[in-house]
């Protein structure tokens, strides 16, 4: 649904190879790939096995380790060994900071169903989409409650349905209700679905804590539930819209209050015991910060794993192994990021993004000046305009300043050296910019205008 997203029909050029089994083998050329089952907080995770000419690629992509009472995993990853050697084990690594899982699922829904059950008001649960799991949880519990829910966010909506369509979720149709009509049902009768816990800025929740969502109002009784880890790099945004959240409603829960989410992500202790479960010839820990990635590798080292076997890439670096050795090729991918401008993409090095770069830092000052093309003289004073500088208004002197200096330049200069006119604006531009700096110690983008008459 991405690409219908992109382009009307442009899904019909992909082809699209169905998993029917976990036993299911897809040749491709020299290469073969297969799948083993793991544990992570979204239905039917699978990891990935690519055999190759040269070696074995393991790929549980995200995954944790569930455990039973006696502490041992559920899982056993032992039969991975039995791959063609050399075997390259890439690791998802978030978990490499964390010792401990933390809650159960049973505590997490015990947890979410008091609040639906007792929450004066409204009930919002911020979540990920890919929760097809917990989402059916909290429609079946709604349910049982006699309650409605609303799904609200772009991708909640196309990923439920998705799974409706697949048969992975199955409900009443009077249970889900369109969030256009929410204020048609009593607040207490009423749960939100949402996205948008990582404090994203055009996400539901973040558009109702600022009161841009068209069809919800946060309430002083309504019960927000953040159930949603934190994605590193997003500290900030979450607790931005946790502090905006706590200003608009009296409930607010989340990981640091009451168990309301179980991460899908493993621990460190998961880390040592998959090495070992696995047995790889290379480990490549992956899909964290660097100083994550690291920490892996302390995990697997301390445990007796070989330090020269254990690999750490920056982005970009391309691996290569080859007759069971495997070293950093010598060039590398090019992973600068990627300007996209309407239909436009480019690279983050284009002049358009570095000038609005400039802008955005130190606004603009636009020299309008008009001459008589025979003599150079000025027809009237220079137009001075600021955008994102300085308010002219209170910066009448300065304003003055520039205008006077310009006036001095163009009288200065001879129309005959002009080559259509980009001398003198040149000379308004480099001269007029040393100026203001040399006032305010600011660099704003100066654009001359040559008018002649």
């Amino acid at each position: 649904h991405q690409m219908k997203d992109y382009k009307q029909d442009t899904s019909n050029k992909l082809q699209t190879l169905q998993i029917n089994s976990i036993d299911q083998v897809i040749n491709l050329g020299n290469f073969t790939t297969k799948f083993f089952q793991v544990e992570h907080s979204i239905m039917d995770a699978v990891g990935v096995i690519f055999e190759t000419p040269e070696g074995t690629i393991i790929h549980p992509g995200d995954w944790t380790l569930d455990r039973s009472d006696d502490g041992e995993p559920n899982l056993d990853y032992t039969h991975l060994q039995d791959h063609p050697s050399p075997t390259i084990l890439m690791l998802e690594s978030l978990g490499a900071v964390h010792h401990e899982h933390g809650t159960t699922y049973e505590e997490m829904y015990d947890n979410l169903y008091e609040i639906m059950e007792t929450a004066p008001g409204r009930v919002i649960i911020g979540t990920f989409s890919s929760q097809i799991e917990r989402i059916k949880w909290i429609l079946n519990s709604a349910q049982e409650l006699g309650k409605k829910v609303f799904l609200d966010g772009y991708s909640m909506r196309q990923n439920v349905n998705i799974a409706r369509e697949l048969g992975y979720i199955k409900f009443d149709k009077g249970i889900l209700k369109n969030i256009r009509n929410i204020d048609d049902y009593p607040d207490q009768d009423v749960v939100v679905v949402c996205t948008g816990a990582q404090g994203e800025e055009h996400a539901a929740l973040n558009r109702m804590v600022e009161d841009r969502h068209k069809y919800v109002d946060l309430k002083k009784d309504d019960s927000v539930v953040f159930s949603s880890s934190i994605i590193p790099g997003n500290e900030i945004t979450i607790q931005k819209l946790k502090d905006n959240m706590y200003r608009k409603c009296d409930n607010v829960y989340h990981n640091q209050i009451m168990d309301v989410h179980v991460s899908g992500h493993a621990t460190r202790e998961d880390i040592e015991d998959m090495v070992d479960m696995i047995q790889p010839d290379f480990l490549l820990p992956v899909y964290a910060h660097h100083y994550m990635l690291k920490e892996a590798e302390k995990i697997a080292v301390n445990d007796g794993y070989p330090k020269e076997d254990v690999l750490i890439l920056d982005n970009g670096e391309i691996l290569e192994i080859q007759d069971h050795e495997a070293e950093l090729a010598d060039e590398k991918a090019n992973t600068d990021y990627v300007f996209v401008d309407g239909l436009g993409v480019t690279d983050s090095h284009d002049i358009v993004l570095r000038d609005r770069n400039k802008l955005a830092e130190d606004g603009m000052v636009v020299v309008i000046v008009t001459v008589y093309s025979k003599s150079g003289q000025l027809v009237q004073n220079p137009d001075i305009i600021s955008r994102g500088f300085v308010y002219l208004k209170k910066n009448k002197e300065l304003v003055e300043d520039i205008r006077h200096k310009a006036k001095r330049l163009v009288k200065k200069s001879n129309p005959e050296n002009w080559t259509n006119t980009n001398q003198i604006k040149n000379d308004i531009r480099n001269k007029i910019g040393d100026f203001i700096y040399s006032k305010t110690e600011r660099r704003p983008m100066v654009l001359p205008v040559v008018i002649e008459a």
